[in-house]
């Protein structure tokens, strides 16, 4: 009998580290697919239409957070219901309860002592696990508000080269654990993936992406194999 694989979520007691390791690179595809959509463009958020618009492009939104540079601190979205309305921050209210089942201080406290790059890794988290289709900071009164995009309003660009390219620049810039990291990506993507000894394979339609791994789970090179090779 076929075990079936097993899918990619949340487990109790599951550090921010192995959450961020699950589903980082996921969220950082979909902010790619969001740069191929709106360029250079700055966005204008408006938060009475729970819009934030790009030049001619207007996509709807959630509030997942905001940060406060003075003070250096994350607040979650779900804890500002005052300044936001309970229909923005339905996505963080989403965060707060998974945090609570998990265990995970980074979700279900609703300040967080932070710098600058701490809250972009929150967010990418959110973006994945929400299904949200990317995230975006607007500078506003001081504030940095993370929103994130409401699923179905970013095409999806795929290719083999794209998923390559993503995982090399995850795992290298992102304190995650590489192997987990890999597999992870590869499920969410809904690519068939095998592990050996000492690599991992994704498995893009007749293309593969070979990861060699260390025994401690570090990444030692990445092979692409294209269909017609």
């Amino acid at each position: 009998m076929k075990i079936p694989e097993e899918a990619v979520v949340i487990n109790e007691g599951d550090s921010f580290k192995t959450v961020l390791s699950k589903y980082g690179a996921l969220a950082l595809d979909k902010q790619e697919n969001l740069s191929e959509l709106i360029g250079n463009e700055e966005g204008s958020l408006d938060l009475e239409n729970a819009t934030i618009t790009f030049n001619n492009i207007t996509l709807p939104i959630q509030v997942i957070g905001y940060y406060r540079e003075d003070i250096q601190q994350w607040v979650w979205a779900w804890d500002s219901e005052d300044l936001f309305g309970d229909d923005l921050i339905k996505a963080a209210k989403e965060m707060k309860q998974a945090g609570i089942d998990a265990g995970i201080p980074e979700f279900s406290n609703a300040i967080i002592q932070a710098d600058f790059n701490a809250c972009h890794t929150l967010a990418m988290t959110t973006t994945s696990i929400i299904d949200l289709d990317a995230y975006y900071a607007v500078n506003e009164e001081g504030l940095d508000i993370f929103v994130g995009i409401n699923k179905g309003n970013v095409p999806e660009i795929n290719s083999v080269e794209k998923f390559r390219d993503t995982y090399y620049t995850f795992q290298k810039n992102f304190d995650v654990y590489e192997k987990l990291a890999f597999k992870s990506y590869t499920k969410l993507k809904g690519y068939k993936y095998k592990e050996k000894e000492d690599f991992s394979v994704a498995y893009l339609g007749e293309s593969r992406i070979i990861v060699g791994f260390t025994e401690r789970g570090n990444t030692t090179h990445i092979q692409m194999l294209l269909e017609d090779e």
